[in-house]
């Protein structure tokens, strides 16, 4: 008897302790209810979306994952959040399981609540602007220029992308990188890194160099002294010929403009 009372009182602490608790049964929890896969079945590893990325390439993901079960639509909704993570996930787990009475009404409201990230989707303008930054390596730069590259509408092919992707660079990247145009933009990345490099060794002054030099011509000088007394700028100017970033040509001899002169050295 005593025993008998003892489950009892565990039963009833356990009903009150679910008090207030709302939505925790199975039947709340699950999509689906009927539903339940064979042991032997081993569900198929999902690309995961997390809710940033283009909600119909996702679906179709999903869907080449589901080889010999894609056309069961009630096994189509019960793997679905299989395939969801961070902010999709949350959004899944915050909607009414029971609202959804087939896969088109579920996929309709997927797409409906991610849709804004293709609406929002960069434009050429965009990747054409997107410069590398100061904290960033080349290779993390070209790696995120390609995938926001990726989220242009209509897509762009290969060889587009390879055209804006060089149009965004400043000039000391762009002069040796355009050589490569028709290549594999793994091979781009390749050659940026070594155009990196030389320009850390110092051997390709960096494009901010090269207009604090240019200003100085343009201004008459470095601040404090003329051109002509100015050692510091000869340095850098004599730098870029060498390394070939500037070229001087030499001026030819000619009768006309350079006489060659007399005797008297007139």
């Amino acid at each position: 008897m005593a025993e008998e009372f003892k489950k009892l009182t565990g039963r009833v602490q356990s009903v009150e302790g679910g008090k207030g608790i709302e939505g925790l049964n199975y039947e709340d929890l699950c999509i689906q209810l009927d539903v339940e896969l064979q042991e032997v079945y081993k569900p198929p590893k999902f690309e995961m979306f997390d809710g940033t990325g283009d909600p119909k390439v996702h679906l179709r993901t999903y869907y080449d994952k589901l080889v010999g079960v894609g056309k069961n639509e009630q096994i189509r909704m019960k793997l679905f959040i299989r395939s969801l993570m961070g902010d999709a996930l949350s959004w899944y787990i915050s909607q009414d399981l029971k609202k959804w009475v087939s896969w088109v009404s579920m996929a309709s409201n997927f797409i409906g609540r991610f849709r804004f990230n293709t609406e929002n989707a960069p434009d050429i303008f965009y990747i054409q602007n997107l410069k590398k930054k100061p904290t960033e390596t080349f290779r993390e730069y070209a790696s995120q220029w390609r995938s926001k590259a990726a989220k242009v509408r209509p897509t762009l092919e290969e060889e587009q992308m390879n055209k804006f992707f060089f149009r965004a660079q400043d000039p000391q990247y762009y002069e040796r990188l355009i050589v490569i145009e028709n290549h594999k933009f793994s091979d781009i990345i390749k050659l940026g890194e070594r155009i990196e490099e030389r320009i850390k060794s110092g051997m390709v002054k960096n494009f901010e160099a090269l207009q604090a030099t240019n200003k100085g011509l343009k201004s008459g000088g470095l601040k404090g002294h003329t051109i002509d007394g100015c050692r510091t700028l000869k340095d850098k100017i004599q730098t870029l010929i060498d390394t070939k970033v500037i070229q001087a040509n030499e001026v030819a001899l000619n009768i006309r403009n350079n006489p060659i002169l007399n005797h008297r050295g007139e």
